[in-house]
């Protein structure tokens, strides 16, 4: 049987799944339900983890937050970020430095993919960029 396809995900699909956020809820929760039922390899940077718990527990509790990040991490790899990804970073040509570290740590673990709903934000770079219903399509499920 052939690897699934890795992505890194942007926390902002994991936060449209843990917040129920419209209109983007059905596709990244679809897109995670691939990642559980190991359909895709998915991968959260180091830097995301910390970001969602935080997020998650203003929006929830932290004990709410602890056990979110806990399931999530059942199916889903981290993907570091360390000094050598934080220095790449800085050498790519984005105007932020969050969604540079996304990248280069996309591109440290080899990923196929950074799935993010803010395409717009990455021009062309070492890691194909899709959205939650992109990919859906490229595993062979447009319709989430």
């Amino acid at each position: 049987m052939a690897e699934p396809p890795r992505g890194v995900l942007d926390v902002n699909v994991v936060l449209d799944v843990l917040q129920r956020r419209e209109p983007w809820y059905r596709d990244s929760a679809a897109t995670l339900a691939r990642a559980e039922s190991g359909r895709l390899r998915a991968m959260l940077p180091g830097h995301a983890v910390t970001t969602l718990f935080y997020l998650y527990a203003k929006h929830a509790s932290r004990d709410a937050a602890r056990m979110r990040v806990a399931e999530l991490l059942r199916f889903c790899d981290v993907a570091a970020v360390d000094r050598t990804v934080v220095a790449t970073a800085l050498t790519l040509p984005y105007g932020d430095l969050e969604d540079a570290v996304l990248i280069a740590a996309a591109e440290r673990a080899e990923a196929d993919y950074v799935v993010t709903r803010d395409h717009a934000l990455f021009p062309a770079g070492p890691v194909p960029v899709v959205t939650p219903g992109e990919l859906l399509a490229l595993l062979g499920d447009p319709s989430g």
